[in-house]
């Protein structure tokens, strides 16, 4: 046997893959918002910064969600 055939996975295990989402775009937006604001208004960093930290809690929040939706073998 081959080193490649050692190494796959059984034909029956599920890869998961998260679904898509609009959060790490929103999440740069909110970035690209607080640098541009430094610059320009410091009321663009403010909105920046808001949408950034909102965003970034519903990212860990749907993460933290997918993750205790495995299967029990998957957790470490």
């Amino acid at each position: 046997m081959s080193e490649v055939d050692q190494d796959t996975p059984p034909v029956g295990e599920e890869i998961h893959l998260p679904g898509p989402s609009f959060l790490p775009v929103a999440c740069a937006a909110g970035i690209t918002l607080m640098v541009i604001g430094t610059t320009i208004n410091w009321f663009l960093s403010i909105i920046g910064l808001i949408l950034f930290v909102v965003t970034t809690a519903m990212w860990i929040r749907d993460t933290r969600r997918d993750i205790s939706e495995l299967p029990e073998e998957h957790h470490h």
